[in-house]
This record gives structure tokens, sequence and C-alpha cells, in this order.
């Protein structure tokens, strides 16, 4: 179901570690919780993908926070390469807000995300936890609860698209949870990998949703692939590769994404 593409869109948090930098500092772009000003931009198979990160004060010295905003799927039939059903008009529209303690290494993320293609969105909120590095891995366990809603479901597919009336066709599906881990291998002080394996169920909500929430099912196992190469202190260029248990990696999602720290 297309409730899940919206909400397995696993990019790592941007949140923030160690000392609390002036605005102008540069910070490491390889720290998954590292927070920046920023902008990018991604060529995938479902077209382009526009991204603006802004960082806030918080109103404390010893937290920080950013707010992300993202555009995808924009002329996904002019120029994506996947052929499946893409069209030129935007796929969705994500919003994230992150804010982390600089003192446990302990961060947050509101979610909120809407799937223009089938009228189905989600919101949730989670945490993540630094734990201490091992070598050359940093391990960030995440968790979290969220609620779903757009189009009525029908078993095995996204929205009704024959309901008659507007309170038949939007209604609030149900909860589900999310619980996970973001992982970094920094190979040298240019490259990097990450991989962020992420399982979601449903909770609670409509019969449909419980069973078939998740790819017609009531859970399903997500997982993200991404290497990085730093190009200068402020900018470098990704790959991702993203699929589930259900879908194979050459059916996934993939994009080339490049990053600009302001």
């Amino acid at each position: 179901m297309l409730l899940q593409r919206s909400i397995l869109s696993l990019t790592p948090l941007l949140l923030a570690s160690g000392a609390i930098a002036e605005e102008t500092e540069v910070q490491d772009m390889s720290d998954p919780l590292a927070v920046y000003t920023q902008a990018g931009f991604g060529y995938t198979d479902k077209g382009l993908n526009l991204k603006v990160g802004q960082t806030y004060d918080t109103g404390s010295d010893t937290t920080m926070g950013m707010n992300v905003f993202e555009i995808k799927g924009i002329a996904g039939e002019a120029i994506g390469w996947s052929g499946r059903g893409a069209d030129d008009s935007i796929d969705s529209f994500r919003f994230r807000n992150f804010g982390v303690d600089l003192t446990n290494g302990r961060g947050s993320q509101v979610d909120m995300s809407w799937d223009f293609d089938n009228n189905q969105g989600s919101a949730s909120y989670s945490f993540i936890q630094a734990l201490p590095q091992m070598g050359m891995f940093n391990f960030y366990p995440l968790a979290g609860v969220g609620i779903a809603a757009g189009e009525e479901l029908v078993e095995g597919t996204g929205g009704d698209l024959d309901a008659n009336q507007l309170r038949d066709r939007y209604n609030m599906h149900g909860t589900f949870y999310v619980a996970g881990m973001y992982a970094k291998m920094q190979l040298t002080d240019k490259v990097w990998l990450n991989y962020n394996p992420m399982y979601l169920g449903t909770m609670s909500g409509s019969s449909t949703f419980k069973d078939f929430g998740f790819e017609g099912n009531d859970s399903v196992l997500a997982h993200e692939f991404a290497a990085s190469y730093q190009i200068n202190p402020r900018a470098n260029v990704r790959y991702f590769a993203n699929w589930t248990e259900n879908t194979s990696i050459e059916d996934g999602d993939h994009r080339i994404e490049f990053n600009y720290q302001f």
C-alpha cells in the first residue's frame, strides 16, 4: 500500500552532537546527528527531489533544532528512469522537525508527510539515542509512534476513488509504531556508509489498516542503504537505496542526492 512510501523514506536524522556551534561554523556532514542550515536536490528514479533545512533558536543553550522541508517526485515521467507509473506532478511533501539535547545525545523527531498520488499521509514522533562510538562504527537506535490518515483504504490497495462523499473518502486509519536504528561506518575522512533498518507495525485502527496497513500486511521491515562522498567541507554527494522485505532492492527506490551546507 502506498501509505508506506511516505513513512518509509528513512533519510538519517540531522540533529546536533558535540558542543554548540555558531551558525557559520562548518559541521561534519558525515555525522548523522549534525545540525546545519542546508539545501539539496536529488535525481531519483521517480523524478527530482528538493530539500531545504533551517536551524532555529530553541531558547536553550543545551538544545538545538532544525526544520526540514522536502518536495519529491517532480517531473517523474519526463526525467525519472523507473517506468513504474511516474507522472510529472509532485508525488509527495514531507516536513520534519528535529531537536536534540546536547547534554545526553538524545534527539527527537516529528515527521509529517503526504502522498498526493494516493491521498495518504502520516505523522509520527520518535526518539533517537546516540551510543558511544565503536571504532569506525556509530549506532543510533530509534523508537516512535505515529498516526496514519487519508483516503479510505481498500484491502491490499490505496484509496477508494469511487467513494461518493468527502467524509467517506478521508478518515483516520489508525496508529502504528516504528523501531529501528541508524548505523554509520566511516571508511575514510571523505567516504562513509549508512545502513538504516526500520520495523513498522500497526497498533490500532480500522480492521483494514490493522491487517493490511503496510504492503498488504500488519507490519514490514524496511531497509535503507546510503554511500556518501564529501566533496569539500560544505558539500557532499550521496547515493540512497530503499527497499523492504517484500520488495527487492532492484524494485526499490533509488536516488542520487547533492547537499550543500550554508
